[in-house]
């Protein structure tokens, strides 16, 4: 039996900008999307008679194993695309929430992707291309470094290397849908001109990583919070704690983030929100973000 495993980090939106539509409905997005130190686990075990997933983990009950996860079309895409032979019996421990606003399901399926094509040496090029296909943030999420997001999630810029700064996550146990907080957005005024920000050649320390965000934020926070108004507590909670410099959403939600100075700023506020968090029934998680080389 061979047995290969890799996390699949989650993908944090420090800004989210909605820029255009395009012709076949597809949103236009400019965002800056890192990796937190958290991740589900995936593993794959060969040899196997056909793909085959498996999810256990926290967030795994009631998660489908069939065809139509991700992580099983990954693995079929990318093996038609390359022609390849043999199949894996993968297993998937949730250990992020589910539709959450932080890539789970994509980091999952870019992590399969990732092992197959280690096993198989596939060119990066097809890898991206099946990743294309998966999803709008399944291609950021193959690499998992601090990459500006543009397009429809297709078009990856590489950034400077971010300082070693903090993060809380908490999220409430709510679900939105992507659909109706992009209705909801349309709504509320839509896409409006703003000037492309532009990054400096390098963050020499946090606040200066700091300064650059204030210019942002999430254009899917305010529809979002009409439709979960638990966002906005949660952000508020964020927010009082000693230490938090920026408070915001990720994704189109509800997993909300706070941004300290260091990681350990962001350990002892999750400690501070730990009797809140568990009363509430909110999963939390503090620590450094997930810097790959």
């Amino acid at each position: 039996m061979r047995l290969l495993q890799d996390t699949a980090h989650a993908k944090i939106n420090l800004f989210l900008h909605v820029t255009g539509r395009r012709s076949d409905g597809y949103h236009l997005l400019d965002s800056l999307a890192v990796f937190a130190g958290v991740g589900d686990q995936v593993s794959m075990q060969a040899p196997a008679e056909e793909m085959s997933l498996a999810i256990t983990g926290h967030f795994g009950k009631g998660l489908d194993c069939n065809a139509d996860n991700l992580v099983l079309r990954a693995a079929n895409l990318l093996k038609d695309a390359t022609k390849s032979t043999g199949a894996w019996n993968f297993k998937l421990e949730k250990n992020l929430p589910v539709a959450s606003g932080i890539g789970g399901g994509s980091a999952d399926a870019a992590c399969a992707l990732r092992l197959l094509a280690t096993e198989w040496k596939s060119d990066p090029s097809i890898l991206y291309s099946v990743a294309e296909k998966l999803g709008a943030d399944v291609p950021v999420c193959i690499a998992q470094k601090a990459t500006r997001m543009q397009g429809i999630g297709e078009v990856l810029h590489t950034v400077p290397q971010l300082p070693d700064i903090g993060m809380l996550l908490i999220n409430p146990g709510v679900g939105v849908s992507t659909p109706a907080i992009f209705k909801s957005f349309a709504t509320l005024g839509g896409i409006r001109s703003r000037q492309e920000i532009t990054f400096p050649e390098k963050w020499e320390t946090a606040s200066s990583l700091f300064s650059t965000l204030r210019e942002t934020g999430n254009d899917l926070q305010a529809p979002a919070i009409l439709h979960a108004p638990i966002i906005q507590d949660v952000l508020n909670a964020i927010a009082l704690q000693q230490g938090c410099e920026i408070s915001r959403m990720s994704g189109s939600g509800a997993t909300c983030f706070g941004l300290f100075s260091t990681p350990a700023e962001a350990e002892s506020a999750q400690q501070s929100l730990s009797a809140q968090a568990a009363n509430l029934g909110w999963w939390t998680w503090a620590g450094p973000l997930h810097q790959s080389p």
